[in-house]
């Protein structure tokens, strides 16, 4: 009998730290609705003690997920495994994730505690959390750059006070494979009862190697739960990306020999609403869920692919969730289909007046674009969301003039907390004229770190998407706006990125 590999995914609390890709409640539900669908075993919900918005976010989806596990991570204090506990409550499945670091570095220069110290507060973290759950997850965090002697004893005692899960943190993403797997493996064979719990990886890909570093902890370490993220969505370089573990497990079964739970062909739909949501990009040549995965320009490919696909694909698109996507959905479709197909796409929404509202909105763009896709579908309804979260500013029109020679211009309406403003600026180019435009009303001050615009779906017809990525005294975040018309797109997103900052919301990010 093969063994299970348990995936933790943790996009929306370590995921969620990447600069600027912080999410409200409504998206975080979401995204977890995709994840349980995706059939992923943990979802770690977020950090409770962050923020009043990470303990709402952890108690709605607590309530909601019925077939995965629910997790939040807290720190090694009591306030902080009380709150995660509290957030858990309504959870059918509920695991406390608790951490605390234990390289000399961290301990000395972050923690200012001394070894004893950490020794005793991991025990006393895992006892007390254990008041909560019978699920509870210990973390050395740094555990790559600790010291092997000073793991043996934290993990040992941390084990004996009932941590489940042993997860070995890579945190600054310092680790090979090699000597990442073997040190798993030295302490599994060092601590006497490191058999009692699971052992788990969690690898960041600050050298490029996160996969391979979770695959070595597997393969040579023994750890049986990856923890991993979708698109590999996070801080700095990023996490062990979810979706290149469970393909390579699945096809390489001949070398892992691991079952997983896993339902695969919800992979690309879970990508592309966490991108749609961060306003992360996937990159085309991204392994899985990249647009160029499964498209083959070599000639010698394309003969070989139609002669006999596996010549040069070890993977089905189809197996992934790769599809047309094309919808028989149009300007005369009625009310009823277009609820139908929300349902098929597992879109859920609170009431009947956000229905009519995200239906208005597809028959207009309908009459702007002849082909609908179900990613047009996933954009209207995203957008019209954004419009109700936070909403102090609101796009109402533009319009704008670019012309060889000529300074661009652009006239923009919006609402500015329910007032309607009338406002016009130049630029070096019509989005540049549109954002003069709005600053000249908000005055916000911000300054922008990322324009980027994508393609929703293909042609000349496709929606564009827009993320626009601003920071002000030190916080970033990342407005998402979706048009056929880029400029409009570029509109949207810019005010999405204002009432984000609007919002003012502050929230502590552990380092693990």
């Amino acid at each position: 009998m093969a063994d299970k590999l348990i995936i933790f995914d943790t996009t929306l609390r370590d995921g969620e730290q990447s600069p600027g890709a912080s999410m409200t409640k409504d998206e975080k539900i979401r995204i977890a609705k995709q994840l349980e669908r995706l059939r992923v075993d943990v979802i770690e919900a977020g950090f409770a003690a962050a923020s009043p918005g990470d303990f709402e976010s952890i108690k709605a989806i607590a309530g909601i997920i019925k077939d995965s596990t629910v997790c939040s991570l807290s720190r090694a204090n009591d306030r902080d495994i009380s709150r995660a506990a509290e957030a858990l409550a309504p959870a059918e499945r509920k695991r406390i994730h608790t951490f605390i670091a234990t390289s000399p570095l961290h301990m000395e220069k972050k923690l200012r505690m001394t070894p004893d110290q950490v020794f005793e507060q991991a025990k006393q973290a895992v006892r007390f959390a254990r008041k909560f759950t019978d699920d509870v997850e210990f973390s050395p965090e740094d555990g790559s750059r600790s010291d092997m002697d000073f793991l043996c004893r934290v993990i040992e005692a941390v084990i004996a006070e009932g941590a489940t899960t042993i997860n070995f943190a890579d945190t600054v993403g310092y680790g090979v494979p090699e000597l990442y797997g073997q040190m798993i493996k030295t302490l599994r064979e060092r601590i006497p009862n490191s058999d009692k719990a699971v052992w788990s990886v969690h690898c960041h890909n600050d050298l490029g190697m996160a996969v391979a570093n979770s695959l070595a902890g597997v393969m040579i370490g023994g750890a049986r739960q990856v923890e991993c993220t979708i698109n590999g969505l996070g801080e700095r370089a990023g996490n062990t990306a979810l979706e290149e573990v469970v393909m390579a497990v699945r096809t390489r079964k001949d070398h892992f020999n691991l079952e997983l739970g896993i339902d695969a062909t919800q992979i690309v739909p879970a990508s592309k609403l966490v991108s749609q949501i961060t306003g992360f990009a996937v990159q085309p040549n991204k392994a899985v869920v990249g647009a160029n995965a499964f498209a083959h320009a070599s000639g010698i490919h394309q003969d070989g692919v139609l002669k006999a696909r596996d010549t040069y694909e070890i993977m089905r698109a189809e197996d992934v969730g790769w599809t047309a996507n094309k919808i028989v959905l149009g300007k005369l479709s009625g009310r009823n289909a277009f609820k139908q197909r929300l349902e098929e796409l597992g879109i859920e929404l609170d009431s009947e007046t956000e229905v009519n509202a995200a239906f208005a909105r597809f028959k207009e763009l309908a009459d702007r674009k002849s082909d609908i896709f179900d990613e047009d579908i996933i954009a209207v309804v995203s957008d019209e969301q954004h419009s109700h979260d936070n909403e102090f500013y609101r796009f109402v029109s533009l319009s704008q003039h670019s012309e060889t020679g000529e300074k661009p211009s652009a006239n923009v309406v919006f609402t500015m907390d329910g007032k309607e403003l009338a406002c016009a600026g130049q630029g070096n180019g019509p989005v540049d004229a549109t954002v003069n435009a709005i600053e000249a009303e908000a005055k916000s001050g911000a300054e922008l770190l990322l324009f980027s615009v994508n393609a929703i779906t293909t042609g000349t017809q496709s929606q564009g998407e827009v993320t626009m990525r601003l920071s002000k005294a030190g916080r970033i975040v990342n407005g998402v706006g979706a048009d056929p018309d880029i400029v409009v797109a570029s509109a949207k997103a810019y005010l999405s990125a204002l009432n984000k900052l609007h919002s003012k919301v502050d929230k502590l990010n552990p380092q693990l």
